[in-house]
C-alpha cells in the first residue's frame, strides 16, 4: 500500500502543463458523466459519482463544468469501460483502464505504445490476478487518533490505517467505498484524496535505467485520450524514487 502512495506523492510533485491538465479535466468530466449514466445523478446515492466529483474539486475544476457533466450523460451513451492488460519490458505487470466510443481505435493505441516499448499486450486476465482492487482514503494526521479512527471504521470493512510521512491512508476493499466515505463525514473527516486503485500484490524491481523506461512507457498510455488511468507493480525502489524526486 505504502508503494502506491509515494508513486501518488511524486506524481504530485511534477509540475503539470496546461495541455496535460486539459486532458485531466476532459477524463474527470468523462467519468462524471459515465458515473451519473450508470447510477443516480445525485452524488449522496451514486457512490462512484460522489467520487468523481471529489477527484474534479481535487483538480480544481470549476463547480459549473461538474454540473454540466452530470446532465451530459445522454452524450456519453456510446462510451464504453474496458480494461486492457500487458507486460511491460521487465516483466511489469500493467492494467490500463479506458474508456471509449471506438474500440478498435483504442486498443491499437495501446497495442502501439506496448509495442514501441518493448512490452507486449495481453489477454484478458492475462495480468489482473496480480492486483487487488481497493478504496484508498488520504487524510491530513492532524488531530486524528489513528487507533480511534481504526475502531470507528473496522465494521465498514476498513484493513488497514498506515501514517505515511505527512498523511493518512486508508484501505478498504473497493465495495465499501461509500459506506467508509460516509462514516467520515459523520465523523466530521474530510479526505484530502479519496480513489480506486488496482494495488499489485507483487512486485517487479529493476535497474534504474530499465524502470526509467518502463515509466515513459506507462506516461505514454497516460497521454492517450481514451485512457482514464493506468497501474502497474514496478517497485519504487531507493535508487528509483531519488531519480524521480530529482526531476
Amino acid at each position: 500500500m505504502a508503494g502506491h502512495n509515494k508513486w501518488s506523492k511524486i506524481k504530485r510533485k511534477k509540475a503539470i502543463n496546461d495541455a496535460r491538465r486539459s486532458k485531466i479535466i476532459t477524463k474527470i468530466l468523462r467519468e462524471i458523466s459515465v458515473a451519473a449514466r450508470e447510477g443516480s445523478p445525485d452524488p449522496d446515492a451514486n457512490p462512484r459519482l460522489r467520487l468523481a466529483i471529489q477527484n474534479a474539486k481535487k483538480n480544481n475544476v470549476p463547480k459549473e463544468l461538474i454540473q454540466r457533466a452530470i446532465h451530459k450523460q445522454n452524450e456519453t451513451k456510446n462510451l464504453k469501460e474496458v480494461t486492457y492488460e500487458g507486460y511491460a519490458p521487465g516483466g511489469v505487470a500493467v492494467l490500463v483502464e479506458c474508456m471509449t466510443d471506438n474500440i478498435n481505435r483504442t486498443v491499437s493505441q495501446v497495442r502501439a505504445v506496448f509495442s514501441r516499448a518493448g512490452g507486449n499486450l495481453g489477454s484478458s486476465g492475462s495480468v489482473k490476478y496480480l492486483f487487488e482492487r481497493k478504496t484508498l482514503f488520504t487524510l491530513k494526521p492532524e488531530g486524528v487518533d489513528e487507533e480511534q479512527l481504526l475502531l470507528e471504521l473496522i465494521d465498514e470493512g476498513v484493513e488497514d490505517i498506515d501514517h505515511q510521512g505527512d498523511a493518512i491512508v486508508i484501505t478498504a476493499p473497493f465495495e465499501t467505498y461509500g459506506a467508509v466515505n460516509q462514516k467520515l463525514h459523520a465523523l466530521g473527516i474530510e479526505p484530502e484524496e479519496s480513489e480506486i486503485v488496482w494495488i499489485p500484490t507483487t512486485t517487479v524491481a529493476l535497474p534504474l535505467e530499465q524502470a526509467q523506461k518502463v515509466l515513459k512507457m506507462i506516461e505514454k498510455l497516460e497521454e492517450l485520450d481514451d485512457v482514464q488511468k493506468v497501474f502497474h507493480n514496478l517497485e519504487l525502489t531507493q535508487e528509483l524514487e531519488t531519480a524521480l524526486t530529482n526531476q
